[in-house]
């Protein structure tokens, strides 16, 4: 009898913190449209919880303003969002809704990587969309970290494809025509974003991106690597990747090639070794994994029949800046193609 006793009260104590789980915090954006259903649902089916507002603004250049953002799914902490803002953009115009380009930093980088790095400001066929340059941590591998189980902050991913998005369409003119593209970590994050957000994004590109890190020891040993920077538990991300194996599957674009297989995808990468953009004798096995990793997604996309598929594994160069803003240029036709604005 006790042990009946005890397993109903467990049953019910499971149920109260199931039911607790399902009650949302507090919102602080209106509730999408039926229309947006879809893009607000998380992998996993359920609605994520919105919670984010900007708590201040800063022009920093003409065309850039950075955003500093409140975030629920980071904890109530407050992260940088950097807007490269198209001709005719007016904050307090609700009506404008401009085709929107996200563009994602890589590992040990921020939200003022492409800029501060690259041509991207002064680019003029980029003078008709909105860009949105969002931080996402020195190492957050754009993902809801798995936390030893008990997730929670950071939700990186939540926090860029439910709570910032839902901002920037209410209050800052993004629009819900969309492309995501990024390098290394972002590039990982670019493909993984439209892959697990089906119809969020129309066109997506990988300048040397992490694109199969479960592809042999060397690449799951080499992220394992990245997620222990700055002394992190390198299993907070994931989790181990034997044991959390499914984890790692759903953010390994390699295992979510059929997801990707009806868009435009832009991939690339070097082989690592001295290209015509670097010093002589510049080596990096960095940039010769992941092009390994890059041919294989390649290979996975046309072998569930991808139709869209462009590839520029340009042999000699290594995992730096001035590849990443050719690519970023060489991508540009797909990508405001899709966006259905000319270049």
């Amino acid at each position: 009898m006790t042990a009946a006793v005890t397993f109903r009260a467990r049953v019910r104590l499971v149920l109260a913190v199931l039911i607790l789980a399902l009650v949302p915090t507090t919102p602080t954006l209106v509730a999408p449209t039926r229309a947006d259903a879809a893009d607000t649902r998380s992998p996993q089916g359920e609605t994520g919880r919105r919670g984010a507002e900007v708590v201040a603004v800063t022009q920093v250049a003409e065309r850039q303003v950075d955003l500093s953002v409140r975030s629920t799914a980071l904890g109530g902490r407050t992260v940088k969002v950097r807007l490269l803002t198209p001709d005719g953009w007016n904050s307090a115009d609700r009506g404008q809704h401009w085709p929107t380009f996200w563009l994602l930093h890589g590992c040990c980088g921020d939200y003022t990587s492409w800029t501060a790095m690259t041509d991207v400001a002064e680019t003029d066929s980029l003078r008709n969309v909105l860009v949105v340059m969002p931080e996402a941590g020195w190492n957050g591998w754009y993902s809801d970290w798995w936390n030893h189980g008990e997730g929670g902050d950071p939700a990186w991913e939540t926090f860029h494809t439910v709570e910032l998005r839902h901002l920037l369409e209410r209050d800052w003119g993004a629009g819900r025509n969309r492309v995501v593209a990024g390098l290394s970590m972002g590039g990982q994050g670019a493909l993984l974003y439209a892959a697990r957000h089906p119809g969020m994004f129309k066109a997506t590109a990988a300048y040397s991106g992490s694109a199969h890190p479960l592809l042999n020891d060397e690449s799951v040993n080499r992220i394992l690597g990245l997620f222990a920077g700055q002394g992190n538990d390198p299993l907070r991300v994931w989790g181990d990747p034997v044991a959390q194996r499914r984890i790692w599957q759903a953010h390994d674009p390699f295992h979510l090639a059929k997801r990707l297989k009806s868009l435009p995808v832009y991939l690339s990468c070097g082989d690592g070794t001295a290209g015509p953009l670097d010093k002589p004798g510049a080596v990096s096995a960095l940039e010769a994994d992941f092009n390994r990793q890059n041919h294989a997604l390649a290979a996975e996309l046309k072998r569930v029949g991808a139709k869209r598929l462009t590839t520029h594994f340009y042999g000699a160069g290594t995992h730096t800046w001035r590849y990443w803003e050719r690519e970023l240029h060489a991508s540009l036709p797909m990508l405001l193609g899709a966006l259905g604005v000319k270049g």
